[in-house]
């Protein structure tokens, strides 16, 4: 049971943030690019100071800067949607 909460559990947390942004994407909604945000931050915390692994951390650096760009992205096209629709 201890290897499984060996990181108190957020390494759970940002795995199920993972896969709730993959269907909230997947759907369509924009809130899952915020899921992923969570994840990617969990993640880097969890790299650099539990595990180590700064392999996980920089990946993690880049995979947020493309949510936030995905986020940004995603208000520009609907805003541009909106516009056209006039």
């Amino acid at each position: 049971m201890d290897i499984l909460l060996k990181y108190y559990g957020l390494d759970w947390l940002a795995m199920a943030s993972s896969l709730l942004a993959v269907y909230l994407i997947g759907n369509k909604n924009r809130i899952g690019f915020i899921s992923y945000i969570l994840a990617n931050v969990l993640w880097m915390y969890l790299g650099i100071f539990r595990m180590q692994s700064f392999g996980i951390s920089i990946g993690n650096v880049f995979f947020l800067i493309m949510n936030v760009r995905g986020y940004l992205k995603w208000k520009e096209t609907k805003i541009k949607t909106i516009e056209l629709k006039r």
